[in-house]
This record gives C-alpha cells, sequence and structure tokens, in this order.
C-alpha cells in the first residue's frame, strides 16, 4: 500500500503509529500516513534553521515558485517510496475527500496560479514595496516610477521576520485553501504544515514541488498527526494559521500569533433597485452558492435583499435543484460525496430542526420534489438547499433582540454548512450593514451611493465587491482573509548615518 511518511527536516521517516485513508465510494484503503506525536513536532520545530531561506532574495524565491508550478501541473514529484504524476494526485485527492475529479482540476488550478502569479501576491500583501528591502532589511520607499523627484514618496523602511517559523494546521474540505500558506515560502519563512486527514496530497504536493524547484528540503516539515500534535504545533510556531469550524478556532481566539480561518458567512447583498431587477442577478447569486460544492469559505451562505425575498429563493432554488448527487469521476459533478453517511445525516438534522422554527421554508426539497440527503453506494450527499427566512425582525418592530445584541434573526438565516446551502433574507438596505454580523466577503450588487458608503464603513465585512461580482472571484493582488506578510513581518524605525 502507497505509504504517506512525515517530513523531518526535509527527510522523509516512517512511524510506528500510522492511519489508514479510504477511497470514499468503494471504502478501500488508499494510503497508509505516518503519524507524528506532539513531543516531535516540538522537538523539530525547535530544531528546525529558521535562517535557510534568507540565502535567497526575494527575486530568487519568486522565480522558484514559478518553476515549482509548471513542476506541480506537469512533473511526476515524490510520494513515499514511489511517485506521483499530476493526474494519479487529482484521482487520489477525489478518492479520499468525495470532491467531484473537475473540483478538484479547477482547485489544482488555483493553486498553479499562487504559484505563477506570487510576484502580484507579494505586491498585495506589501502594498507595492520595493521588495529589496526584505533582503537587505531596509531601504528607501520610493514610488515605482523609479526616480526620487517630485510626486515620489520616499522614507526609511526596515522590517524584521517575527516568525521564526510559520505552521499552518490545514483542512479536508477545499485544497484552494493551501493558497493562503504558499507566500509564506517567498517571504523566507520556513513551513511547518499538519495536512487535513483526508487531504494529505496537496500539501505534500506543493511542498515536493518546492523542493524540485531547487529550495532546501530542509526548510519544509509535514506532520500528519491528531489533535493534541496540530494543539502542539500551534504553540510552538512563531506565527500559524488554523483551519476550521467555529468550535476549533474559538479555543485560539484570543491568541494573536494564530490567524484564524472559520467559517467565512460570506454574503450577497441587493439594495432598493436591484432587488426590483432580481432576475438579473440569478446567475451570479446561484454560482457564489455552488462554486467549489459549496465547500469553501468563499461560498455564499445568504442573501440578503430589501424586498422580493420570495422570489429571488424559489428561482435560486430553481436554478440549483437541477444539481444531482453523481459520482466523482462524472464530468457533471458538481457536489462532493461524504464518506461517512452520519456526518451528511447530523448536518440534514440540524437543517430539520431549524425548519421547525415558524417563519422558515426549504424551497429546494419542494422544487427538486427528492430530499436533501441522497445516497449514491455507500457516499451520502447533501443537494443544493436554499431556505426562504422571510424578514429580518427588531428595530422598530419591539421584536426581541438576540443575545448579541442585534435584532432577532430565524435560525437557519446566518448558518454555514460543508455544501452549497443559502438563506434569503428580507432587511432594508437602510438596516443591513448593521444587522448582517460577520462577513468574510460580500458581493453587493449596488450603484447606491449612501449604500455604498455605509459597506465601505462597515466593519463586520472582511472583502467588499461592489457589483454582480460573484463572492468566489478573488484578486491575486488583495488578500481576502488576513494579511500574511504583516503576520509574518513587522516593520520597525530605522535611521542611518549616510557614508561620507
Amino acid at each position: 500500500m502507497l505509504h504517506i511518511p512525515i517530513l523531518r527536516h526535509g527527510k522523509p521517516y516512517q512511524s510506528v503509529e500510522t492511519i489508514e485513508i479510504v477511497h470514499h465510494a468503494t471504502g478501500e484503503p488508499v494510503a497508509r500516513i505516518s503519524q507524528a506525536n506532539s513531543g516531535m513536532i516540538s522537538r523539530d520545530v525547535g530544531r528546525m534553521d529558521h535562517r535557510i531561506l534568507e540565502r535567497f532574495t526575494v527575486a530568487d524565491l519568486i522565480a522558484a515558485s514559478k518553476r515549482a508550478g509548471d513542476l506541480f501541473l506537469t512533473a511526476s514529484l515524490p510520494l513515499g517510496d514511489r511517485t506521483q504524476s499530476f493526474d494519479e494526485y487529482i484521482r487520489q485527492l477525489s478518492a479520499t475527500t468525495g470532491m467531484p475529479e473537475v473540483i478538484c482540476r479547477g482547485n489544482a488550478d488555483k493553486i498553479r496560479r499562487m504559484f505563477a502569479e506570487i510576484d502580484v501576491v507579494l505586491a498585495g500583501l506589501t502594498r507595492g514595496f520595493d521588495l529589496t528591502i526584505l533582503d537587505r532589511g531596509y531601504g528607501l520607499n520610493a514610488a515605482r516610477t523609479g526616480s526620487a523627484g517630485a510626486g515620489s514618496q520616499q522614507g526609511m523602511l526596515s522590517y524584521f521576520r517575527q516568525a521564526r517559523v510559520f505552521g499552518a494546521v490545514l483542512p479536508s474540505n477545499s485544497p484552494g485553501v493551501h493558497s493562503l500558506w504558499m507566500p509564506a515560502v517567498a517571504l523566507k519563512t520556513p513551513i511547518v504544515l499538519k495536512p487535513g486527514r483526508e487531504e494529505p496530497w496537496s500539501p505534500w504536493r506543493i511542498i515536493q514541488s518546492f523542493i524540485a524547484a531547487g529550495l532546501p528540503a530542509e526548510a519544509f516539515g509535514f506532520y500528519p498527526t491528531d489533535h493534541a500534535g496540530a494543539a502542539a504545533l500551534l504553540r510552538v510556531v512563531d506565527r500559524a494559521m488554523l483551519f476550521g469550524d467555529a468550535s476549533t478556532t474559538k479555543a485560539w481566539a484570543s491568541d494573536p500569533r494564530v490567524e484564524l480561518h472559520g467559517p467565512g458567512y460570506s454574503k450577497v447583498l441587493l439594495d432598493d433597485e436591484s432587488a426590483k431587477h432580481w432576475h438579473d442577478h440569478v446567475g451570479v447569486i446561484a454560482s457564489s452558492i455552488l462554486a467549489n460544492g459549496g465547500r469553501s469559505c468563499l461560498n455564499a451562505s445568504a442573501v440578503w435583499t430589501p424586498s422580493f425575498g420570495r422570489e429571488i429563493a424559489e428561482a435560486i432554488g430553481a436554478e440549483l435543484a437541477k444539481v444531482r448527487a453523481l459520482p466523482a469521476d462524472h464530468a457533471e459533478a458538481r457536489v462532493a460525496a461524504f464518506a461517512n453517511p452520519r456526518v451528511a445525516e447530523a448536518i440534514s438534522a440540524t437543517i430539520d430542526q431549524g425548519l421547525r422554527e415558524p417563519g422558515a421554508d426549504e424551497v429546494t426539497q419542494r422544487l427538486r420534489g427528492t430530499a436533501r440527503l441522497a445516497n449514491l453506494g455507500r457516499c451520502a450527499y447533501l443537494l443544493p438547499t436554499i431556505v426562504y427566512c422571510g424578514p429580518c425582525k427588531g428595530g422598530d418592530t419591539g421584536d426581541s433582540e438576540s443575545t448579541d445584541g442585534r435584532p432577532w434573526l430565524h435560525p437557519l438565516a446566518n448558518r454555514e454548512f460543508l455544501f452549497p446551502y443559502a438563506s434569503v433574507v428580507e432587511c432594508p438596505t437602510v438596516e443591513m450593514t448593521s444587522r448582517i454580523g460577520s462577513t468574510l466577503i460580500a458581493s453587493a450588487i449596488t450603484r447606491d451611493k449612501r449604500f455604498i458608503a455605509d459597506l465601505m464603513a462597515c466593519g463586520d465585512i472582511d472583502r467588499l465587491n461592489i457589483g454582480p461580482i460573484p463572492t468566489w472571484r478573488i484578486s491575486w493582488d488583495q488578500p481576502h482573509e488576513g494579511n500574511l506578510f504583516e503576520h509574518l513581518y513587522r516593520q520597525r524605525s530605522f535611521q542611518i548615518e549616510p557614508a561620507a
């Protein structure tokens, strides 16, 4: 059987403790994965050479990243005592995660683009200053027009890396999330990764691509482990990313070293005028909900509109009700399988419980004529679900408020699940920004200057799209959740006496 080892200071290591991951559809073992314990992780991280990537310039690392992107897509790379082609990577990724192969390829292309466009990404993260400053440690922040003449902005900049080692505790739900930690390599920071249980494939292949492109293997650690090992990793690295649900991320909410990536609660917002023309926007809304199998924090989990909520819910529901449960290798597969049917059953039961509260109506199940929970072989699928939650209550109506002081919403109005799910909520445009709550991405379909001003001032929105832009469309030059450069580096005041 294929064995996936631990990577300790760049060297594969086979542990006595292993787990098996199986094919979601057949239950047959796909790979045996060595498991690291918390003591091993703590020791290894403490011994890492945190300056190993400083021998390279940022330009060198950018060039290596571009080479790595080509290798990621085309090369047969080491995997345990074997090699893995790109097509094998896609099949294995789909086999253990249940994601359709067509979605796996889309995520792989997102990873390739991060490799290839890393210079654009770094320009966005650093806001365009001269990256040679990170090589020297200091330099002039002159405008990119070249000379220091009129209109240029000069000033001495100095940064130091406060992350000796950067760690990430990764999920299994969507390979595209790896694009969030990858720029750390070009920023000269050694990496330690804890992969998701069913998704060791992408982080391993990314690491091997960097190594094959000429970067030192000692700069990378790969530690499949349990919850205790993940906690140890977060404790011993200097800066980290943690992906997980609300219960997982809550425990680390007060630790500034850990950048949290939990539920996104992304939304599509319509104003009074766009709501009148809602039929023009059904495609953008449906795409925001369904893209990537609904598994990403970028997916919309709610649609807020001042009017025509029922009509919008029915139209989106009719579009998404066309999606069927199909095998992962089917070209038209759009939703992922749950290899453990009990997970799908628990999510479905949570929605059913919420529907018992008055004021909500699931439109997709009625339009589809079948239940949202579908079985195909040994797997379970959750089919796209749209719930009309009606008007947002509270404010001037005198209705009670929720425990956080916001006006009451139906329990299903602000939920996020691991499949294409969205609520449709009616709320006056002028009240939306005070009621939507935490929102990773808001795609506001509006030309209303007052509403745009309210959105710009809203502290609950991390990324704002103005216009009919699907929530999943991101710009590489603008980080959509946190700023990795500011997480890894700290600016210092600096002066130097000019040479005589």
